[in-house]
């Protein structure tokens, strides 16, 4: 009979409980759905929110800056002199390409500016004072051929009066004679020409297409030079994408590097809060791996743009899960502070309204 009666209790009992564990669990279910919707708003976590004088601590991660390193030119790699995990510094040879063509290439310019250059010296000379002598001494020639054909026209003329001379070998006569005047003419235009001396215009000519093959000279230095691969700042190198021996093309990446500065710490302030914050407050910034060590920075900039976490909806009680993004700039990092490295912000914010 005892054993009976605990059966009955035990079958009233348990159906009652069930009932309330499910309960529980929908409660649960609802706002856990909640809270994981609030944790995911941001990195953040804010203590003493409803006290102005206590400090802001949040959470957030380091954000390095990274550079992929490439060479302006096209060619073939000769030398790749870093290795992944390198310390670099600025200026820093890294890698360089196969000069030969550009060296060739530069010899040529060279070539082709040292021949302008004499193209317009001669030009701004003038003409040599031997030149213009020669030019006279043609004058003069051309003058006696024509007085010798003059006076042979003259004696053919005579013989065809007497009838001593045909007609066809004076009009042979009488053209030898015009021509040898066109030649005195053309040599005198000669002579006149050179005690004139080059005209302005192709002198300035000359001295453009000089500057031409200067630039062009200038290109094939810049070519040269661009052959090797240097480090732009301090920094470590990521990943080395090329060996020794491949071809490569301008803006290809052959390391990347990171950066050793600028550190920033990027994080997020709950819109509560988002007005005791102000752009170059100091902050301490520390890692889990070195508590007692303090990294000072300064709040150097606040996103004007909210995110929403949750999905914004239209209710006062989550409209309040707002965040805005913090960058803080760290103003002595070191090689502790890597890529994605969890930190603790810690600010002094200012009091509300302030």
């Amino acid at each position: 009979m005892r054993r009976l009666g605990r059966t009955w209790i035990a079958a009233g009992v348990l159906p009652a409980v069930m009932l309330g564990f499910a309960g529980w669990i929908l409660v649960d279910a609802g706002i856990g759905a909640n809270l994981r919707a609030a944790a995911s708003a941001s990195w953040a976590r804010i203590v003493g929110r409803n006290d102005s004088s206590v400090r802001l601590v949040l959470l957030g991660n380091v954000d390095v800056r990274q550079v992929n390193l490439s060479f302006k030119i096209n060619g073939r790699i000769e030398r790749m002199n870093a290795e992944e995990g390198d310390a670099v510094t600025p200026g820093a040879a890294l890698a360089s390409l196969d000069k030969r063509y550009m060296a060739d290439e530069l010899r040529q310019a060279h070539a082709r500016v040292a021949a302008q250059q004499a193209s317009l010296q001669r030009l701004e000379n003038g003409t040599r004072p031997e030149e213009i002598a020669q030019a006279r001494a043609i004058v003069a020639e051309r003058g006696a051929s024509l007085e010798l054909a003059r006076v042979t026209l003259r004696r053919q003329e005579d013989l065809a009066a007497l009838g001593f001379a045909t007609h066809q070998r004076h009009e042979e006569t009488q053209a030898a004679a015009s021509q040898a005047e066109a030649q005195l003419q053309t040599a005198q235009k000669a002579l006149r020409l050179a005690e004139i001396g080059p005209r302005r215009e192709d002198i300035d000519a000359a001295r453009a297409q000089l500057a031409a093959e200067q630039a062009a000279l200038v290109q094939a230095e810049r070519r040269l030079a661009d052959a090797e691969l240097v480090a732009p700042s301090r920094g470590t190198i990521l990943t080395r994408v090329h060996e020794v021996g491949a071809i490569v093309a301008a803006g290809e990446t052959v390391y990347t590097l990171s950066l050793a500065a600028p550190v920033w710490v990027r994080t997020y302030v709950d819109e509560p809060d988002l007005n005791r914050v102000r752009p170059g407050m100091t902050a301490d910034v520390t890692i889990d791996s070195l508590p007692g060590r303090v990294y000072r920075g300064q709040v150097g900039f606040i996103s004007p743009v909210a995110e929403f976490t949750p999905k914004s909806v239209e209710t006062r009680e989550l409209r309040t899960s707002l965040v805005y993004r913090l960058r803080i700039s760290v103003a002595e990092p070191d090689t502790r502070l890597r890529q994605g490295m969890p930190v603790t912000v810690t600010l002094r914010p200012a009091p509300d309204g302030g």
